[in-house]
């Protein structure tokens, strides 16, 4: 077990993993993880903008897979779908990255898949825009967030947004996100 454990720790550090959670997302562990990453940041020497940044994806990066992990609650992928979620804040020569990783059903690939390369095609001032359009539609709609989420992550986002969807099987892809600040 010790050596598995150095053996974790070594891989850790080769990734520049500083804070990891797989689990199931529920509000009361986004509050709690939130917090303590909120207070390791602190600890870090960096401008309070990055700070804010990261927490902010961070935040943003969880609330979104818990939304998608509840709009698939009563259905038979439920569990499967929210036991897979996964979070990561990690130091890179680019500054600090934030991954995040869940499954979700291949029918919904292609719209996100699209939704995040719009994103990754528009400069600041154009998503400065579009999350100004999206706060104005947030306030007439139904739905919450209205997709201003991803908008956001990527306004605060140093570099386009990374992804990839790997094939899991006939039913699902794997969704990895990565922001970096």
């Amino acid at each position: 077990m010790s050596n598995s454990l150095l053996e974790l720790q070594h891989t850790l550090s080769q990734y520049g993993l500083l804070i990891s959670f797989s689990g199931t997302f529920t509000q009361e562990i986004i509050e709690e993880l939130g917090e303590a990453v909120k207070k390791y940041l602190e600890t870090e020497e960096r401008p309070k903008t990055d700070i804010y940044n990261v927490f902010s994806i961070f935040i943003e990066q969880t609330q979104n897979i818990k939304n998608y992990c509840m709009s698939q609650k009563g259905t038979e992928t439920y569990e499967q779908i929210s036991s897979s979620c996964i979070i990561t804040i990690g130091r890179s020569g680019d500054g600090n990255y934030i991954s995040s990783g869940n499954l979700v059903l291949k029918e919904n690939v292609s719209k996100l898949a699209g939704i995040l390369d719009q994103l990754n095609g528009l400069d600041k001032a154009d998503l400065k825009k579009l999350y100004k359009e999206k706060l104005k539609q947030e306030a007439f709609s139904d739905q919450p967030g209205a997709g201003i989420g991803l908008v956001d992550i990527a306004r605060k986002a140093a570099q386009p947004l990374e992804y990839t969807f790997t094939p899991v099987d006939a039913q699902f892809s794997f969704f990895t996100l990565r922001a970096v600040v």
